[in-house]
Formats: structure tokens, sequence, C-alpha cells
């Protein structure tokens, strides 16, 4: 399994962290590149993830999930993530978590679970508290 993430302020490097460790076994954590899914090798499931920024993903990822050939996802278990900040504005925007999802499954992949988002207090974090347990659980979820 592969978890590849983007972060401006450290907190979705965490939340991604905390994903490996409840995947455990063989999964990688790695910063999103052009080369992140080609340099894992075999891949049996991916999990994108990105702070959310203007409702969309950060440009990096939305680079990465554009350079994906349908056919290295098609038919793939996938999962997406997010962070965010629950103010109550933002919510009009939406939410990366969703718009990677969207990505993936329009070239084939199949979601592993709904897209899921975790909690920072502010703009800049940090992590609300219990989120880093609930993103390992959540990791176990899909892992199954």
């Amino acid at each position: 399994m592969l978890v590849v993430y983007d972060s401006v302020y450290g907190n979705t490097e965490k939340i991604a962290e905390a994903i490996g460790r409840g995947i455990g076994g063989d999964a990688k954590v790695v910063r999103v590149s052009k080369s992140a899914l080609a340099d894992a090798g075999p891949v049996d499931m991916l999990v994108v993830g990105s702070p959310t920024l203007g409702g969309r993903p950060s440009q990096p990822v939305q680079d990465f999930l554009a350079g994906i050939p349908e056919t290295t996802v098609k038919g793939m278990k996938v999962a997406a993530f997010d962070t965010r900040y629950s103010g109550k504005f933002v919510k009009m925007f939406g939410f990366a978590a969703e718009k990677i999802a969207e990505s993936m499954v329009s070239k084939g992949a199949k979601l592993a679970a709904p897209p899921e988002g975790f909690v920072v207090t502010g703009k800049k974090g940090p992590i609300r508290e219990g989120e880093h347990e609930r993103a390992a659980l959540w990791a176990k979820e899909i892992a199954k």
C-alpha cells in the first residue's frame, strides 16, 4: 500500500504518518512527487491526502492526480483524505478529499471507503485532539 500526501504546515504529513501506522505492514508513506507512484513499485492500494486549500487539494496533489495514467489505477482500490478547518464558511467551498476521490474514480479506481477529513483547529493547526487515533482506525478499516 502507498500513502501519498502533500502538507503545507505539517498537519497533513502527521495524519499521513498515522494512516501509514494504521495500515501497518509494508505501507509506504511518501510526500507527493511526479514519480511517487512509479517509484513505489507494485501497489495494491493507493491512499492520497492533501490539505484543503480553497476547497481543493494542493497544486502538487492536483498535478500528481492529473499525471496518473488511467491504466495505472483502473480497478485499483483507493482512498482519499484531507486536513480541514471546520470554520463556518469553509463548507461552502467543499473539501479536498472529495475532489481527490473523484479524480481517481474518474480513471476507473474503486473507492475502499468514502473520502475522509481530519480537522485542524486553525488554518495552521494544530490537529484536533483525537484525530491521529481516528486516522489510524480509518486506515485499519480501509486496509481490510
